[in-house]
């Protein structure tokens, strides 16, 4: 009988996304270095202009004032660092509302020519800026597609002429613009005499060449709209909330008690840490698509949302036992720590009790039994693709990295595809959106999967990983692009044969010199974008908007680092040391 991975599969890869080495370059220091930084600043700002209801326009002057305020809420009083910054964004959400009852077509999209690779770019200029040629080198391409596609008008170009000129015809009734600091600092004031919306988004480097910014952010700003009535929905909120409901005490009210030793150890490891990131995407489905939008969420989504976790807690155990792991979650696995028996009952016993709550719901039969088809056929996809994974652990050979993104898919994807089809199937909506969440769910866990597959051989991995080597893109990247001693040790890796004095830091280095590490984020990068992407057919806007930033939120602390210090160097992740 031939292997599920014997043959390349239908996985289709999206055409790549623009991905250069600048992309990784730090942000200055008159910015918050990282993304996770910069969401805490924004989401503060957003609180302030929610509590104070600052009016726009504002001069300098006033707005450097709120500023400061804010700063001293996030412990920064008396510091001055990140001053504009904080100014900038505050002006942004005072207009953010604004800017939202705008339609596209009266806004204009202002980015800098900097955002090009100045020294590949084949883009020529006329008077009014950059007249982009497609190339793909850089996000311009991206940011004005999506643009024009949603009815923008769109510029390339530096200088307050041009735009004020725009403004004067009336056509232009709000700008989201893209810039350095140093820039936004001289333009603020011909923008607040004019008195227009206008959101800017900082770009992370102000050296004027091959710049970069949040893509995710522009991306957010770009499809603001009214009829996106979950603009507002606090992200960070609502998964501390979802996460609560994992306490012992949560899960006991939302359960019953547990009766005897057994449901006792299935439920601690429920209990144990964990992203809740299924869970999450569940309600947050759900919130999109309810009728009762505002009202308080139900022990029956709640149920729900706790159903899609027992599955992939269940999931979890039973694959620490098929892999051979030992530790999860920084703790002993369940089978380690209670013996195999034991962990594959607890496995089993969770899978149960997800479709115990979801029979039990107080929605209609006819919304459970939709419920209950949803998650079977899930479960069945989900042993397909660990089942691929185990066929090949008893006869390893190296595999096409197409063939790996297709075990990728069908291991990771159904867990949350599954967690979607229940929140809208619980809002009554899922026949309108069923397409839509699958081809999102695939591109989403595919990318979610190489992230994963990144960090096992990531700077905190050890030399075990090699011994328990899983079918694995980095590795399959690597070994399509090597040749001789090189290909012959990547074989051998993928064979599982013994390699002595072969360490994973020399695995990591000689990916980094065959680039198979800069595939890898290319493909993370392509495979994050085809989700967002997918959401472009979907008619319901506040399902749309809502998972285009809960891809944001999913990714935003997920960062691939520790291959080597060349590429970080490289890409000006380390700039104090060189290697010898």
């Amino acid at each position: 009988m031939s292997s599920p991975v014997d043959s390349v599969q239908t996985i289709k890869i999206p055409q790549p996304v623009p991905v250069t080495t600048t992309r990784f370059r730090p942000p200055k220091k008159n910015l918050p270095q990282t993304k996770p930084e910069r969401d805490l600043f924004l989401q503060t700002i957003r609180n302030y202009v929610e509590k104070e209801n600052p009016v726009p326009p504002m001069p300098v002057e006033e707005l450097d004032v709120h500023a400061r305020k804010i700063l001293a809420e996030l412990g920064y009083e008396g510091d001055e660092t990140y001053l504009h910054y904080t100014a900038v964004c505050l002006n942004n959400e005072m207009w953010r509302e604004t800017l939202a009852e705008i339609p596209y077509e009266r806004r204009l999209l202002l980015m800098p020519k900097c955002l090009r690779v100045e020294d590949k770019c084949p883009a020529p200029f006329d008077e009014f800026g950059l007249l982009c040629k497609q190339c793909g080198l850089c996000s311009i391409q991206d940011f004005q597609n999506e643009a024009e596609r949603l009815g923008y008008a769109v510029l390339v170009a530096e200088g307050s002429a041009i735009v004020m000129s725009l403004i004067q015809t009336g056509q232009i009734e709000a700008i989201v613009g893209i810039s350095c600091l140093p820039v936004l600092e001289r333009t603020f004031p011909y923008v607040e005499a004019a008195a227009i919306p206008s959101i800017a988004v900082p770009l992370l480097q102000d050296d004027c060449i091959n710049t970069t910014v949040d893509i995710d952010w522009v991306w957010e700003y770009l499809h603001l709209t009214s009829d996106d009535q979950t603009r507002r929905l606090d992200l960070n909120a609502l998964h501390e909330e979802v996460k609560e409901w994992f306490s012992p005490e949560g899960i006991d009210a939302l359960m019953g008690p547990a009766e005897g030793t057994q449901e006792l150890i299935a439920r601690e490891w429920l209990a144990r840490d964990g992203k809740r990131w299924r869970p999450f995407l569940t309600v947050a489905a759900f919130e999109a698509l309810r009728e009762d939008r505002g009202e308080p969420v139900s022990d029956d989504i709640k149920k729900i949302a706790l159903a899609t976790e027992l599955f992939h807690k269940a999931s979890l155990i039973h694959d620490d036992i098929e892999d051979e792991d030992h530790g999860r979650y920084d703790q002993p696995t369940l089978h380690t720590q209670h013996g195999v028996p034991v962990a594959l009952n607890a496995g089993d016993l969770l899978i149960g009790e997800g479709y115990r709550l979801i029979g039990e719901i107080g929605l209609s039969d006819a919304q459970k039994v939709e419920m209950l088809q949803i998650a079977a056929k899930g479960q069945r996809e989900l042993c397909q693709g660990q089942g691929a994974e185990l066929v090949w652990a008893n006869d390893p050979k190296p595999l096409k990295s197409k063939q790996v993104l297709e075990i990728f898919r069908q291991k990771t994807a159904p867990a949350f595809e599954v967690a979607l089809a229940l929140g809208a199937s619980c809002a009554g909506r899922f026949d309108e959106v069923d397409s839509v969440l699958r081809e999102y769910s695939e591109n989403l866990g595919i990318a979610y999967q190489i992230r994963d597959d990144m960090d096992d051989l990531g700077e905190d991995a050890g030399d075990n990983e090699l011994e328990q080597m899983r079918p694995s893109v980095l590795l399959a990247v690597a070994r399509e692009r090597a040749k001789g001693d090189d290909k012959a040790v990547l074989e051998s890796l993928w064979s599982h044969e013994e390699l002595k004095d072969f360490s994973i830091d020399k695995v990591r280095k000689l990916a980094h010199e065959l680039e198979a590490d800069e595939k890898c984020l290319l493909l993370l990068e392509t495979y994050k974008d085809a989700a967002v992407r997918s959401l472009a057919e979907l008619d319901n806007a506040n399902l749309k908007g809502l998972l285009r930033r809960v891809m944001g939120k999913i990714f935003n602390d997920l960062e691939i680092k520790g291959w080597c210090r060349e590429f970080e160097v490289k890409n000006g992740v380390r700039e104090d040391e060189v290697e010898a």
